[in-house]
This record gives C-alpha cells, sequence and structure tokens, in this order.
C-alpha cells in the first residue's frame, strides 16, 4: 500500500472529493514542507526524522494538518475540501490582490465581518476573502525580517504578537492577510503576509518554562535585575557575561548606520535603567518579540562602550544570547503579573488645548510666534485616514495627527483601520494650523506596534510624496523643525492637485519644490533644529531631540491655488459690503439718480498679509496668503484679454503688475521684461482687487435693501504686486539668461556651478555653429519702443475678422535684420545688430498678437524673432543684412504674426541714443495745469474716481461702465479732471485710489468755465507704472491758500486748497424736502403733476462770508456739512425735518427778510437767530474748491443824494467746502 492509499484511509474519507483533497494535502506536504525537514537549520526536525523514514514523516505530517484543520473548524466528521494550499511561489506570483483567509468562517461570518469593516471606515473597501492555506517554517530573514518559508519560497511575515519559540518551527497560518507588491502603495517587493492571532506549531518543540531543554536553565536562574546590572555597567570584566531581567520601558527603531543595523531597548525596574544594544544579524529578529511593557530576561550580555554616546557602557547581545518573553520569576510572581497586565495595554490619552497651551509655552519670539515643550505619552487608537504614506503622515481616531518622519521608514506601511499602540511619542498642540491641532510625532525613542490589523484594501496609492520619501530624506538631511515640516507636507499635497500639469513633469518632485518653497518663507537657517545625536536621544534619561521644543506660529502663509482665491473673491464680493455704506455720509439727502450714480462702481482691496491690512474686514483672517503659478501672456486662443495673467493648474487671474525701473533708482514703471514670461514663480506679496459694478433704479436710500431695484451686477476680480517681491521656482530660458548677465545663480547650489560652466562652452560651441547663414532657422531685428498707442477694438471689415483688439507701436530700429541658426532670445545683443541711424517703424499688433500689449513699454529695447524663418524679407520694411534693394519707408509698418516674440534686452551703453531723454516727456499734474500743449504724456496719483453714467458696453464679453472720471493730483496737491470713454476700448484693470498711472497721448482740454481737464483720444493709452493703497497711504493734503491772492490768481494756482479763517455772517440756507426722482419740493406729495413718486430727501444749503485776514471769500455748504456748520444736534436735526414736512422748504436770508416764508414763521425766527450767534461765528479750517465760472469782477450803480456814481468792485471769491475741521485755536 503506497503511502497516498494509507493516508487517505487513516483520515477515512468520505466520497471521490475528500480522497481527492487529500492527494493534494499529502503531495503539497511531501513537495513544499518536508524538504524543510532535511535542512540542517531547524532543530527539531531530528527528533521527527529519528527513526522513521521521509515518506512516513510525510504521511504523519499530512495527518497532524488534516487534525489541526478539523480542530480549528470544530467540525471532525468532514474535510474542509473549499481550501486549498498554496505554496509561497504561487502566491507571490499570482495573488495580484489584497486578500484575507479565514480557516473557520462561514459565509455569514464573512460578511458581518466585511460588512462591520467598512461601515467603521467609510470609503474603505473590505479585503476579499480566499480559500488558501499557509504552511511553512518561519524563518530569520534579511534586517530582523521574519519569513514565512517552504521549498518554493518565502514570503516577508508582520505578526501582532511574537514569541522568540516560533522560530525555526513548522507552522500553519489559520488567519491571515496578504498584502501584493505594489498594491495599496506598498514597495515590498513580493508582498507580504500580516499573521492575525498565533500560528499553529505543528512540530513539538522545547519545553516552555523557567528551565529550558537545551540545559541553559543556569543562566536565567542566575539572572539579575535591572539595578544590579546598572552596577554592572560601572565595572567592565573582560569576558564577563551576564543575564538582565526586566520590564521594557522602550524599544527603538531598526537604524542602519555606516552599513551596520541594530536597535536598542531598554529595560526598567523601579527607577533604575539599562540599555541593550542588539547589533548581531543573527538576533535582528528581536525588535518584532520585544514590546514595551513586557517582562523579559536577556543572557549572556556583556559590558561594552558605545562610541559616539559619551563613552557611556552599555549591555550588547552575544552569539550566545537569548531572549525569554513574559518572564515571570517565582519571587515576583504576583507583583509582576499585575504589572504586566497593567502596561501590556496603556490607557488611550487624549490631550485638549485648555489643559496645554498653558503648560507647554515657553517663550514668545517674534511675530507671534512662541516656543513650546512637547509631552512624552503613551497612546492607543486606529488610524483612520492615511493623508501621505510617504511623508509619513496620519490620522488617528479622527481626531489625532500622527507623524513618523522622524523615525526610519517603517518596514510596514500602515492603512487606514490599523490599530496602533505608541510609547514615548511626543504631543503636540497645533504645530501647523494645517493639520490637526492635536499631533503626535515619534522619534528615534518612540516604538510603534500593530494591536490590529485592517481589515480593508486602503485606498490608491499615495501620489503626493514619491514611496522612496523624499519628504522624510530632506528632513533628515537639513534638520528643520515639525512645525516647517507639517507645513511643507501640506503644501506638497495642494500643489500637487493645482500646479500646471507640464510644470510637474520638468520638476524632478513636487516635494523639493515644496522644500525650497518652505525656504523661502522660513529663510535657511530660521527654523533649524540643531543636529541630531542619535545614541543620546535614544539612550539618554534626560530626553532630547528635534521634538521636545516646537515652535507655534498662528500666522504662517496659508497656500491657495488660483482658482479658491478667484472664487473667494467672488463670493465675498457682495457679501461682504452694505450697499449704504458705499453712498457718502449725506446719502440720505441723495436723490435717486445720484445714488445710482453712486453705486455704479465701487472696488474693495485686500492685502495678502492681512497685518498689513487696516480695515476691520481682514481682522477674522490672520495667515498671509501664498499663490504659486506661471506668470504668462494670455493664451494664444484668446483674443480678448490684453493683461499678464497668473496661471496654476485651476485657473488663471488677472494680474496688474510693476517693477523696479532701470532709469530711476528705486523707481517703479509698468512690467516691460519679457523673461518673466514663463516663469514658475511664488507670490507673497500682493493686493487682492474686486471692482464691483451695479446697476440699480433705486428710488431712495431707503429703499437699499430691495434687491428688485437692481437691474445688473457684476465685478472684476484681479491681482496687483511688484514683480520685485516674486520668488522664481523655476526660471524660463529667458529668465535663466538674465539672471547669469546679472550675476544671480538660478538654482543656489553651487556644486552646480562647474556644470553650468561646462554647459556654457557646449551652448557656445552650439552658437558658433548655429550662427552660419547656411543653418538659419530664424531672423530679428532689434528696436526702441518710442510711443505706444492705445488698445482699442477695431473692426476688421471685409477681412472676415470682425472685431479684434489693435493698437500700434511706434519704434525705432536701431539695426539690421539678421539671420539666426536658433532662437536667440534674449541674449545680449551683438555687433551686427547695432548700427548708428535708426529707421522709424509702425508695429501693428492686432488679434492674438495684441497679448503682447502690457510688456511693451516706451523707451525700452525689444528683439523681434521671427521664428521658423530664413528669409529677412519676412520683417517688412527692415534693412537686411548683406541683401540690396530693401529700403526702409518712413511710413512703413510691420504687422505682427501671431507666432512671433519679443524679447526684452538690456540697454546697450555703446548706442550714442541711450543718452538721449525718453520721447515724449513724462509730465506732472502741475505741469499739464501750466502747459499750454494739445497732447500731453503725463503721471499722477489717482484720488478719485467715478462713474459718470449707468450705461455699459459689451465689448470684450463683458459689460463694464463706458464713462470714468479720474481726479489725478501730484505731490503738491493740484488736481486734475481725466475723462475716459471706455465704449470701444477694452476695460482698463487697476485705475483705483492710491495707484500711480501715466496717461499717454491725452487731449488737453478747457471747459466753458476756463478749467483745465484731459480726455482720452482713440490713440491714448494708460498704464499702472506704480502701485498703492489709499487707506494705508493717504493722499497728499491740499495746499494752504490764501483767500486774498487766490482770488487774484489764475486757474494755474490750484482748484482745491486748504482756507483757515473766521465766519463772518451767513448769506443764505434753504432747507427742502425734494422727489428722489424728479428733484422738485415734496410737500406731502411731489410738486410736479408728471412725477407719481412717493419718496423724498431731506437737502440743505448754505452760503457763508468767510475771513482770513488777507480777503473775504463767499463759501457754498451743502448735504451732511450744513448740520455741524450751523452747530446743531442730532435730535435738533430731525425736529426740523419733521416741521418741514408740511411746506416742504424754506430759504432764510439772515441779513435780510426771507422772500418765501412770513415774518411770523417760528422756522425762520430760529434759523435766523442761529446764524447771528456767536456759536456758528467761528474759526473754521475749510478745504474748498475755487469756481471756475465767476468773474473777477463787475460795474456797479451807486446813488448818493442826487448824483450816481458807477465804479467797478471786485467779485468776492466762489468757493465749495468738501471737508470742515473746527478750528480748536
Amino acid at each position: 500500500m503506497n503511502s497516498e492509499q494509507l493516508f487517505v484511509e487513516l483520515m477515512h474519507a468520505r466520497g471521490d472529493s475528500e480522497a481527492s483533497w487529500l492527494k493534494h494535502v499529502l503531495s503539497f506536504v511531501s513537495q513544499q514542507v518536508c524538504p524543510l525537514l532535511t535542512e540542517p537549520a531547524p532543530a527539531a526536525a531530528d527528533d521527527l526524522l529519528t527513526g522513521a523514514v521521509l515518506s512516513d514523516v510525510c504521511v504523519s505530517l499530512s495527518v497532524c494538518v488534516v487534525k489541526t484543520l478539523q480542530e480549528i473548524t470544530s467540525v471532525t466528521h468532514t474535510l474542509p475540501v473549499s481550501y486549498r494550499l498554496v505554496s509561497v511561489s504561487e502566491l507571490v506570483s499570482q495573488q495580484h490582490l489584497a486578500c484575507v483567509s479565514h480557516l473557520s468562517w462561514s459565509t455569514n461570518q464573512q460578511r458581518a465581518w466585511a460588512r462591520e469593516a467598512e461601515l467603521s471606515l467609510p470609503g474603505i473597501k473590505a479585503l476579499p476573502w480566499v480559500n488558501l492555506l499557509l504552511i511553512g517554517c518561519l524563518r530569520e530573514g534579511r534586517g530582523g525580517e521574519w519569513r514565512l518559508m517552504n521549498s518554493s519560497g518565502s514570503v516577508r511575515c508582520e505578526f501582532l504578537s511574537l514569541s522568540p519559540h516560533w522560530l525555526n518551527r513548522l507552522v500553519f497560518l489559520p488567519h491571515w492577510n496578504y498584502i501584493p507588491h505594489n498594491a495599496l502603495g506598498q514597495d515590498e517587493a513580493g508582498g507580504y503576509v500580516e499573521v492575525i492571532g498565533s500560528p499553529v506549531l505543528l512540530s513539538p518543540g522545547p519545553e516552555q518554562g523557567l528551565v529550558p531543554a537545551d540545559g541553559r536553565g543556569a543562566e536565567l536562574i542566575k539572572a539579575v535585575g535591572v539595578r544590579e546590572a546598572a552596577a554592572l555597567l560601572h565595572i567592565r570584566v573582560p569576558g564577563q557575561r551576564a543575564s538582565v531581567c526586566g520590564q521594557v520601558g522602550s524599544v527603538c527603531p531598526l537604524l542602519v548606520v555606516a552599513g551596520t543595523t541594530f536597535f536598542c531597548f531598554t529595560l526598567t525596574e523601579e527607577r533604575h535603567t539599562v540599555s541593550v544594544l542588539v547589533k548581531e544579524n543573527s538576533r535582528l529578529w528581536w525588535s518584532q518579540c520585544v514590546c514595551v511593557g513586557q517582562s523579559v530576561c536577556v543572557t549572556a550580555l556583556r559590558v561594552c562602550v558605545l562610541r559616539g554616546w559619551r563613552g557611556n557602557n552599555i549591555l550588547c547581545v552575544t552569539d550566545q544570547s537569548e531572549i525569554h518573553t513574559n518572564y515571570t520569576p517565582a519571587h515576583t510572581l504576583m507583583n509582576d503579573t499585575h504589572a504586566e497586565s497593567q502596561s501590556d495595554t496603556p490607557p488611550s490619552l487624549m490631550l485638549h488645548a485648555d489643559e496645554d497651551v498653558s503648560e507647554e509655552a515657553e517663550s514668545e519670539g517674534e511675530s507671534g510666534r512662541s516656543l513650546k515643550q512637547a509631552r512624552v505619552i503613551s497612546y492607543q487608537g486606529e488610524v483612520t485616514e492615511v493623508v501621505s504614506e510617504g511623508a509619513g503622515l496620519y490620522v488617528i481616531d479622527r481626531k489625532v495627527g500622527l507623524c513618523l518622519a522622524y523615525q526610519p521608514t517603517q518596514r510596514r506601511s500602515l492603512r487606514a483601520g490599523d490599530c496602533v499602540e505608541l510609547h514615548n511619542v511626543h504631543f503636540l498642540y497645533r504645530p501647523c494650523p494645517d493639520f490637526l491641532p492635536s499631533m503626535l510625532c515619534t522619534c528615534l525613542r518612540s516604538s510603534i506596534r500593530v494591536t490590529s490589523f485592517s481589515r480593508g484594501g486602503g485606498g490608491p496609492p499615495d501620489t503626493t510624496c514619491p514611496g522612496d520619501g523624499a519628504l522624510p530624506r530632506l528632513l533628515l538631511e537639513t534638520n528643520r523643525g515639525v512645525s516647517e515640516y507639517l507645513w511643507t507636507c501640506h503644501l506638497s499635497t495642494r500643489l500637487s492637485h493645482s500646479l500646471v500639469p507640464s510644470v510637474l513633469k520638468q520638476q524632478q518632485c513636487v516635494c523639493v519644490l515644496s522644500w525650497k518653497l518652505m525656504e523661502l518663507m522660513w529663510g535657511r537657517e530660521r527654523g533649524r533644529v540643531r543636529r541630531r545625536d542619535i545614541y543620546s536621544e535614544m539612550l539618554d534619561e534626560s530626553h532630547t531631540c528635534p521634538l521636545t521644543q516646537y515652535s507655534v506660529d498662528p500666522a504662517v502663509p496659508q497656500y491657495v491655488s488660483v482658482s479658491e482665491l478667484v472664487l473667494s473673491l467672488q463670493s465675498d464680493c457682495w457679501s461682504s459690503v452694505s450697499l449704504r455704506s458705499l453712498l457718502p455720509l449725506d446719502g440720505s439727502s441723495l436723490t435717486s439718480s445720484e445714488i445710482n450714480a453712486a453705486l455704479a462702481w465701487s472696488f474693495w482691496t485686500q492685502r495678502s498679509d492681512p497685518r498689513d491690512d487696516l480695515h476691520i474686514g481682514d481682522t477674522l483672517r490672520q495667515r498671509p496668503l501664498l499663490l504659486v503659478g506661471i506668470l504668462e501672456l494670455p493664451s494664444q486662443m484668446s483674443e480678448s484679454e490684453h493683461t499678464l495673467q497668473l496661471r496654476d493648474g485651476t485657473a488663471a487671474v488677472t494680474c496688474i503688475v510693476t517693477e523696479t525701473s532701470e532709469e530711476e533708482e528705486g523707481g517703479q514703471r509698468a512690467a516691460f521684461n519679457t523673461a518673466w514670461i514663463g516663469c514658475l514663480v511664488c507670490v507673497h506679496q500682493f493686493t487682492m482687487v474686486t471692482e464691483r459694478f451695479l446697476q440699480s433704479d433705486f428710488p431712495s436710500c431707503q429703499h437699499l435693501d430691495q434687491e428688485q431695484f437692481i437691474t445688473h451686477k457684476h465685478c472684476r476680480v484681479y491681482l496687483q504686486f511688484s514683480l520685485d517681491h516674486l520668488h522664481i521656482l523655476s526660471p524660463s530660458v529667458s529668465m535663466m539668461t538674465l539672471l547669469r548677465q546679472r550675476g544671480v545663480a538660478t538654482t543656489g547650489e553651487e556644486e552646480e556651478e562647474e556644470e553650468e560652466e561646462k554647459e556654457r562652452k557646449r551652448r557656445k560651441k552650439r552658437r558658433e555653429e548655429a550662427d552660419a547663414p547656411h543653418s538659419a532657422s530664424s531672423v530679428s531685428i532689434v528696436f526702441r519702443v518710442e510711443q505706444k498707442g492705445g488698445l482699442a477694438w477695431r473692426n476688421m471689415g471685409d477681412e472676415g475678422g470682425g472685431v479684434v483688439l489693435d493698437f500700434t507701436v511706434r519704434v525705432a530700429v536701431i539695426g539690421p535684420v539678421v539671420s539666426w541658426g536658433r532662437d536667440p532670445k534674449n541674449v545680449p545683443m551683438t555687433d551686427r545688430e547695432i548700427k548708428r541711424e535708426e529707421e522709424k517703424v509702425d508695429l501693428v499688433f492686432s488679434g492674438v498678437s495684441a497679448r503682447w500689449f502690457p510688456l511693451l513699454q516706451p523707451g525700452c529695447y525689444y528683439r523681434l524673432v521671427a521664428a521658423n524663418a530664413q528669409d529677412p524679407s519676412v520683417l517688412i520694411g527692415c534693412d537686411g543684412s548683406g541683401r540690396s534693394g530693401m529700403e526702409l519707408h518712413t511710413d512703413s509698418t510691420l504687422q505682427i504674426q501671431s507666432d512671433w516674440r519679443f524679447h526684452t534686452l538690456t540697454r546697450p551703453l555703446q548706442l550714442h541714443t541711450c543718452r538721449q531723454p525718453l520721447s515724449p516727456t513724462v509730465l506732472s499734474v502741475s505741469d499739464v495745469l501750466d502747459c499750454s500743449s494739445e497732447l500731453v504724456c503725463f503721471q499722477g496719483l489717482v484720488c478719485d474716481r467715478i462713474s459718470l453714467n449707468n450705461r455699459t458696453s459689451e465689448c470684450g464679453h463683458t459689460r463694464t461702465n463706458t464713462g470714468v472720471r479720474l481726479t489725478m493730483c501730484d505731490r503738491g496737491g493740484r488736481s486734475l479732471k481725466v475723462y475716459l470713454d471706455l465704449s470701444h476700448t477694452p476695460y482698463p484693470p487697476g485705475l483705483l485710489p492710491g495707484n500711480t498711472l501715466r496717461l499717454s497721448a491725452f487731449q488737453r482740454r478747457l471747459s466753458r468755465t476756463g478749467g483745465v481737464y484731459c480726455s482720452m483720444l482713440p490713440v491714448s493709452c494708460l498704464s499702472v507704472v506704480s502701485l498703492g493703497d489709499s487707506r494705508s497711504a493717504p493722499l497728499p493734503p491740499a495746499p494752504i491758500m490764501h483767500l486774498g491772492p487766490w482770488a487774484l490768481s489764475g486757474e494755474q494756482s490750484g482748484s482745491v486748497g486748504q482756507v483757515k479763517g473766521h465766519v463772518v455772517c451767513f448769506l443764505f440756507v434753504q432747507l427742502q424736502w425734494s422727489c428722489s426722482l424728479c428733484g422738485t419740493v415734496y410737500s406731502q406729495s411731489c410738486s410736479s403733476s408728471q412725477c407719481r413718486s412717493t419718496t423724498s430727501v431731506f437737502q440743505s444749503k448754505a452760503k457763508l462770508v468767510i475771513d482770513d485776514g488777507t480777503g473775504e471769500a463767499h463759501v457754498w455748504f451743502s448735504g451732511a456739512l450744513v448740520r455741524p456748520l450751523l452747530g446743531l444736534a442730532d435730535s435738533q436735526w430731525e425736529g426740523l425735518q419733521r416741521a418741514l414736512r408740511v411746506k416742504g422748504h424754506i430759504r432764510v436770508y439772515p441779513r435780510g427778510r426771507s422772500m418765501v416764508c412770513d415774518e411770523d414763521d417760528p422756522l425762520l425766527h430760529f434759523l435766523s437767530a442761529v446764524c447771528s450767534s456767536d456759536v456758528v461765528c467761528r474759526p473754521l479750517t475749510l478745504t474748498c474748491r475755487k469756481h471756475n465760472n465767476q468773474r473777477p469782477e463787475e460795474r456797479r450803480r451807486f446813488s448818493r443824494g442826487d448824483r450816481d456814481f458807477m465804479t467797478r468792485m471786485t467779485l468776492p471769491l466762489q468757493l465749495t467746502c468738501l471737508t470742515v475741521t473746527p478750528d480748536v485755536t
């Protein structure tokens, strides 16, 4: 009878299926398991093979296997034929999905298990159930691994709890998970097995107890406690070995230093502690057997000196050392058992903000930064989220963050659903505002033990940080603090979703980009911790590590994507403002047309750093904002955009950009350098602007809360910043050339200089080869911009282009057409590109080419490159180098093609034209007021802006107000009105109070009253040359004027000034209820028969005489200025309004009689008394505007007796008061 028949009969097979299944079991054991018994490694195999034939051993082992299966399933009358024994090689090669196997499960039990797993962690799918069985021998692997081996191969095993007696034993695994290679982001080749519960031993082993079978019981009996072992460390005796028992206080992770793998753990007894060093390769597997709180006994230890740890002695494991877990000496049985039960399960500890902040705060640093001391605690919990596996960030119990970056990478990555036990971890409160407030961070003394494996398959692989742990590796190299590291990890996650895909391909890793940003924000030295001393960190009783102290800064930069920023500004556009707040102080007295005109346009600005903002709306946001994107021109597919843009992978936003002027030291001008195009930049100092446009028909200010009177509203969102406040993260090719010319390193890494020098030589060689005429692939010209025309919508007519953007630039070409073998971009000018004579050419930009409008500035030099062109004649009107018959015409024009490129060049010093002043001359506001030119180019500060009407234009797909009036002023306080007609022009952003504008080719005009103002022409061009803020930088005050000289002066003296004088008398006071629609008198109803309005507004006017000692002036007051001028309280003013409801209006002439009301009217007497009182006739400081329509003098006739006299009298100066300040002197 052969072995198969013998085995089938011994197991009493019922039917062919069971017989076939038993034959498979015997075959598997014979082929995969029994060959292991002939190897010398397992010592227990010798007893099993004594006096027996290998085939009989296989049968006996197969019987043992089957009986074990029946015992586990609690079924003896049948066999588990649905399960199949699988070899390790088959499992690794064929099982590509994570799975779970449980021998004793029924179908209902498995479904309940899967349902419970998926309910506990929403979004996590439970592991699928497979009917596979694993049998093999547990062996030691590399680096302290435990591996399950059969004759086909081995696989790494992870255990919840390990016994050292399982090593080299045949085992059966009744319950296990398998995580294959690269599943769930695992990098372990071949995957690994998670052993749930204890394996079943299939062969007898040594006796368990105080006296082992190998005769080494004497070493256990002679074991000393930690107190005695600590004394041995001070006396080093050569050849001495000691056995030490104690409770495990800490377990350090495996480290590899200089090619040596080791780990340490400490034994404690009361207040005494000794450290044990394990560096023998044959004992590294102890790292999975030792757990904090266990009572262990370690034999054959020797005292050695650990170099690098201040010369301290330490206990070291030898080749003869053994470890015995759960060791309990007889004389301390009761006490140790109780202690073990307490320490094996540390209590779950959760700290709250009210408990920690006051105790942890150590010192207050700059800008609100504080330093805190971290606590060392133990914690139990469940991993509920994997934030970033590569960065070592997790969430426990949905409340606590976990950072493993300060430890070596774990052999097994944590999955959502794992239950973990943490010892000697640091508790930090609010180290980073982008993470959970409570954070647990592990150092080299911390230990992590998985107490329950996850039931779920986890999520997709982590893409925010590579599996090799780029961020932890950078952390190890630079010694950064935990606050900076957490901020960098969050930024890495955000950038991986928001950056342009092309940028992500160019960057070697988004983690490196995030790290560079962190160093820019914190500085290369700020935030560093001292160099780590690994031995002190693991072994010193007074524990110090990078996590002991950490910084807390609630104002760390907050990264936002462009789409988030734009959507936030758009949503807050109207919700953050009250329409009543947009009206002036006397808004209640405005008529319907005045209210709607005041609401037609408004703006709201916010600084990226709220500490720079002064208005209350930003106090809720404490953190400065941070943007990352590519600075670029509008896309070639767009013909309606004409501004620079900042774009990331989510959206693009319009930008108003300035940069430092080359002519004026420290001065600003509109952006002109094309090298910025294509640069990946970080913007951290910027202003967010929201312009509101509202079309409404509000009858009065009482109806502002009724939205049915709003016919249309929209907003425009854009950014304002200076290029000087940008950080270049990835320069464009042109920017790299520019930085090299300026002597600035492009990468900041010194080790790349040599490689750059080699690359420079290679480029020079290629340039020499490429400059050959026969290999020309592009042509170019160099020019200087003389004048730039305005951008406008043009009708292409018969050309079929429709309405497109168009503008013209007048340039001076300083050289011939040059052929290149490559795109020269912005390399310095060569001698062959320059000639002394200049030729004027008009460059015409239309359609897509109009996108170059924001970067072409007068006085700057550019190179125009026609790529992929070998014929110089494509640049029509320009002389070709070495070609005859081509002459430049005085009126020549050049139509710019959409694929041509412009590159800004540095000013060539060898040109004589560089010393000539720029044309046209830029005037100031005062110069415009005093000059007589018809076309002017001037620069000034915007101090006010209003919309002239509610008419809108839809040119450029945007509804905007077509009429705008700007009030421009200079440092002297003189002001000038500028009128813009935007009906045929794309809406220009940046026309805000506080910004400085340059206006070119504007028409200077005189009003009918003789006032000077400027108006826009079709060729007019305006640009923002300097950014400001009307709130943080107040406008220059109006100049102090004396009434006498002011009355005799002309328009050149200014139209607005400050006057200090004394009120002589009142000439006129008028109070009136007016219809809010037609403006007529409203006496219980509108006096106009054609108006059916039921709303009215209260209006007031006054005229008085003021004297400052040099002359007198008649000053007009209106609206909210009249009440304080009369010195009336709010209650008195409201009483006047109620008393006037019936009559509707009253006029008072204090120096005469009322021409409307009777003399017995009490209101007349009251107002006359008020106007004549000493309270009203007092010193005042006024800001006034001078009337332009007054005559200098008039003829007056006087009669004295029978004679008439005719004389000329100088008329008093006529002023309108803008503001009133009582003179306290």
